[in-house]
């Protein structure tokens, strides 16, 4: 929670909204998360529920750019693939590193509100 609330974009607007609580349901019940660690230190996380959201994935500031978001993402994307989930989807800010980064991923936009865009990911078995 506590690296969720020191990203610059994509920041709540409502942190406690999103309780603890949630966090573990994503976790232990509706799907998976992974951490990416170095030197005892959290550098990011992503989890996905099995319903093929993927409900967070968030790098620490100043870890950008070093690979982090995209192991990340890609372990997630393996992990959906493994259950047999067919599409992925999430939701991001618009006009952020993350949209750049989930196009480059290869996200297909399939919706546009006022501030957020939402993505979907066809994901085939391997």
């Amino acid at each position: 929670m506590e690296l969720r609330l020191s990203v610059a974009e994509n920041r709540l607007s409502d942190p406690s909204r999103v309780t603890r609580e949630i966090y573990e349901d994503y976790i232990t019940r509706r799907g998976r998360g992974w951490v990416a660690e170095a030197d005892g230190a959290i550098l990011g996380f992503c989890i996905a529920a099995l319903d093929g959201e993927v409900w967070a994935l968030f790098v620490r500031p100043g870890c950008e750019g070093r690979g982090v978001g995209l192991a990340l993402m890609r372990a997630c994307v393996d992990w959906l693939t493994e259950q047999g989930v067919g599409e992925a989807v999430l939701e991001t800010g618009a006009g952020t590193r993350a949209e750049a980064f989930y196009r480059r991923f290869g996200w297909i936009e399939a919706g546009r509100s006022r501030h957020d865009i939402t993505f979907k990911l066809p994901l085939q078995p391997g």
